[in-house]
């Protein structure tokens, strides 16, 4: 069953690279008491993550947070070293968390995972985004194509805020 409007997060915990090496991040940590935009992409470094995706979300830091945004986090199913890598060569370290839910464990409980194998890339997310208020879905945007980045990007986001 995929999450709705008006669920509550699942608990999970993450992996974000920093400068001391990889730290765990509970859903607890992330979202309690906070009003969070969540994106996931299918994967760090693929096209449409990289070039369309991630940079949106970079380029508008300010103005989502402006809205009234505690925090923004991208998720992805690969593992912390390639999210740290993407952190670091997008210029978005530090601006933003890049989760790592590397098990695929977060994605799954939201009923968000895709079978992505005929294109070489197994199982991944969907693409989306949420807005999440003290760990309860307020928003929730989910691509049709994971070669699109429209109903979930940060243009979407800030219409929605």
């Amino acid at each position: 069953m995929t999450i709705a409007i008006g669920d509550t997060l699942p608990a999970a915990t993450f992996k974000e690279k920093t400068a001391d090496g990889p730290v765990e991040i509970s859903t607890e940590q992330l979202f309690a008491g906070k009003r969070v935009v969540l994106f996931a992409v299918p994967g760090a470094f693929t096209p449409t993550c990289s070039l369309n995706h991630l940079p949106g979300f970079l380029e508008n830091r300010d103005a989502i947070l402006a809205k009234g945004v505690d925090d923004i986090a991208v998720v992805s199913i690969n593992d912390w070293h390639v999210m740290g890598a993407w952190a670091q060569s997008s210029g978005g370290l530090g601006k933003i968390h890049f989760l790592a839910d590397w098990d695929g464990v977060f994605t799954k409980a939201l009923g968000l995972d895709v079978d992505l194998s005929a294109g070489g890339l197994g199982i991944r997310s969907k693409r989306y985004s949420m807005l999440v208020e003290n760990g309860v879905v307020k928003t929730l945007n989910i691509e049709e194509s994971p070669g699109q980045a429209t109903v979930s990007g940060a243009a979407a986001m800030i219409e929605q805020l």
